[in-house]
Formats: C-alpha cells, sequence, structure tokens
C-alpha cells in the first residue's frame, strides 16, 4: 500500500540545533539552555497566538522568542548577532538520515510532502538548502489556512490539499504535540524519538509507530501495511 506522508520540517527533517555553535561563540556555555528556550518559546507563540487566532508568520515567533530568550538569560545581543542568528534559521542543516530514508520512500512509491508551520517561502530554502526539495511532491503550509499546529484544520488542510484521506496518510514528527494532533484528528502517525531521553507527552494519545531514526520508516509502513 502507497500512502501520503506529512514530513514536519523544523526538529524532524531540519535540525533546530544547528544554531549552536554560533550561539557558543556569542555567549559561550549559556549556549544550550539558551538555544533550548529559543526553541521552546517559539513553539509555544505559535501554539498562544494559534489560539488567540493572531496568526503571522513563523518567523515572527522564532523572532519573538530570540528576544524572550535575550530578556530571560540577560544576554544583550546587539542587532547584528540577532540578524546573523535568525540568519542560520533560514540555513539549518537536516539530520544525517534524512536524504537516505526519502529516496527510500521515494522509491517505494509512496508520496512525500513537507508539512510545516513555517511558510512556504521559508522551508523551500530550507529543503534547497539541504539539497532534498527534488524529493517531496510539494510543501504544504499552515499560512493558507491562517493558524498553527496541532488545530485539527491544519491536517484536514493537509488532507485536502493533497487529495488523501486521514484513513491513508501518515504525520511523521519527532514533535509529540504534532503527533497528538494529527492522531487526534484521523491520521496515522510516527513519531521519531531522535534522542533516548525524548519524553513523549502521557497524554493516552499514543503515536501508531515510534522509531529513532527516519530509515527505520520505509519497513515500518510496510509492516503496518502486511498486518491490514
Amino acid at each position: 500500500m502507497k500512502y501520503t506522508l506529512a514530513f514536519d520540517v523544523y526538529g524532524t527533517l531540519i535540525n533546530t540545533s544547528g544554531v549552536f555553535n554560533t550561539l557558543e561563540k556569542m555567549i559561550g556555555n549559556k549556549a544550550k539552555p539558551f538555544m533550548d528556550t529559543w526553541r521552546n518559546k517559539q513553539l509555544e507563540y505559535s501554539f498562544r497566538r494559534g489560539l488567540m487566532n493572531q496568526f503571522s508568520d513563523f518567523s515572527i515567533c522564532t523572532q519573538n522568542a530570540l528576544d524572550y530568550s535575550c530578556h530571560a538569560f540577560g544576554t544583550d545581543l546587539s542587532s547584528t548577532q540577532k540578524k546573523i542568528l535568525l540568519h542560520e534559521y533560514t540555513i539549518l542543516p537536516s539530520f544525517d538520515d534524512v536524504t537516505v530514508a526519502l529516496q527510500a520512500l521515494k522509491d517505494a512509491g509512496h508520496h512525500l510532502y513537507a508539512f510545516s508551520n513555517g511558510s512556504k517561502t521559508a522551508i523551500n530554502a530550507l529543503l534547497n538548502h539541504a539539497n532534498i526539495t527534488g524529493l517531496f511532491d510539494g510543501i504544504i503550509s499552515v499560512e493558507d489556512v491562517g493558524t498553527f499546529k496541532p488545530s485539527p484544520l491544519v491536517y484536514a488542510h493537509f488532507n485536502k490539499e493533497t487529495q488523501s484521506t486521514p484513513a491513508n496518510s501518515w504525520l511523521v514528527s519527532s514533535n509529540p504535540f504534532d503527533v497528538i494532533g494529527a492522531t487526534a484528528y484521523g491520521m496515522r502517525s510516527a513519531w521519531v524519538q531522535r534522542t533516548p531521553d525524548a519524553v513523549f507527552d502521557p497524554w493516552g494519545i499514543e503515536p501508531t509507530i515510534t522509531i529513532q531514526q527516519l530509515t527505520d520508516l520505509a519497513a515500518q509502513l510496510e509492516q503496518t501495511a502486511s498486518k491490514m
């Protein structure tokens, strides 16, 4: 069976920790907690904007979260340093397993889409930089809906745009909130547990499958299809 696969981008295909080296040069041993706070606030701000019906480009959430982190850590980054960091977010690297995994899934006949809270322009730039654009059938962004994941409106939009159904589509993400959102909506889901200490939210809504790396996905999809 061939599936329509929705790949989350930030944290799943693209490594948001790619800013660490630059941060470390700027602020030393504060870099890791600063980076984690920046990422967590970026997501929190998207959730809050979604609930408030105050949609803005995801890059605004990223910028606001950077400003928050500077205040929280008492770090007085210059406007030039902030511009450098925000630019790095547009050229983040992909994880090492991404290209091989996507190629295997494409060769198996599945339909691959990048599916993100980011704008189409931003995601296209990231995929081009990672040299993986050609492995996708398209890019689906929440900007067309005017809200963020994990709103069910966003997952329904994905199905509409890709002419798929919840039953034959999968959300592939390292972000538990995304996996739970897609599962609650009715899609199948694969949680990519990229680190052993990553914890899945104990909501009683579980992913269809859990994998440790993207290269495990093709075989897992075959096993799932064979059980149907």
